[in-house]
């Protein structure tokens, strides 16, 4: 797929939220709640795990396991940006303490220093994790989102330009939503809507991009049925009957 057809497909999919407004209410309900909004994180590896086969949003059930799993994914970001954070920390007391009358720890341009690159390092470290966590996710394995090497190789398969763009695309996106929340009266709403909404999207895209560098395994091949003439196409990976031309397959989206 481009990235229009990812944009495009990962769009579809979050829609399709809307289609069961109970479980998009309970999604919303759960994201405000501090530490109780880790099962909307969970509710997210479980669409990394049923994408590109499944074409709808999964059923929210078993909470417990969701709640683990979101947990899993938490604490993986905050290994990531456990040095670019005490960096910033480090270069925000620098700064503010003489504010306070207390000695400075720096001088200020150590400090501003500090800062500029926890926050650099925060961006790069940024562009590796978002992969690292489809690469855990995919594998059920909270080591793998540390496989820096294997991670790399990933990005490096579906191309550094186009995992570049969809970078950019997904932030402006995220941008615009989050400008929602400046409309008067309504907008906080709406953004409380759209929160999750926009994270099934955005872990979706992310999945698509993955499985494209790193197929699922292929299912055993399912022989045409008695009659079918052998010009009709089966898809390698789950056996679906398409299109002789198509490229993708429209149950579970392998590459032909």
């Amino acid at each position: 797929m481009d990235i229009g057809q990812i944009i495009g497909d990962s769009f579809e999919y979050a829609k399709k939220l809307f289609s069961d407004m109970g479980r998009l209410a309970i999604l919303v309900i759960l994201n405000i709640i501090p530490i109780v909004n880790l099962i909307v994180l969970g509710y997210q590896t479980r669409v990394i795990k049923e994408t590109p086969a499944s074409r709808e949003p999964p059923p929210l059930r078993d909470y417990g396991d969701l709640f683990v799993q979101g947990l899993k994914v938490m604490i993986a970001v905050f290994l990531y940006m456990l040095v670019p954070i005490i960096l910033i920390v480090l270069g925000a007391f620098g700064l503010f303490m003489p504010m306070m009358r207390i000695p400075s720890l720096f001088p200020a341009a150590m400090s501003v220093g500090l800062m500029a690159v926890g926050i650099l390092s925060a961006f790069c470290i940024a562009i590796v994790a978002a992969m690292a966590i489809v690469h855990m996710v995919k594998n059920n394995s909270f080591g793998k989102a540390f496989a820096v090497g294997e991670i790399l190789q990933i990005i490096g398969k579906i191309g550094w330009g186009k995992y570049i763009i969809w970078l950019i695309i997904v932030f402006v996106i995220s941008l615009a939503v989050g400008a929602v929340n400046s409309i008067p009266l309504i907008g906080w709403i709406l953004s409380l809507v759209i929160s999750p909404v926009l994270g099934v999207f955005t872990i979706r895209s992310a999945a698509l991009l993955y499985s494209e560098a790193v197929p699922t395994a292929a299912a055993p091949l399912i022989p045409p049925p008695v009659g079918v003439p052998s010009t009709v196409k089966f898809c390698h990976s789950c056996g679906t009957q398409m299109p002789t031309d198509a490229t993708f397959c429209p149950n579970c989206g392998a590459r032909q």
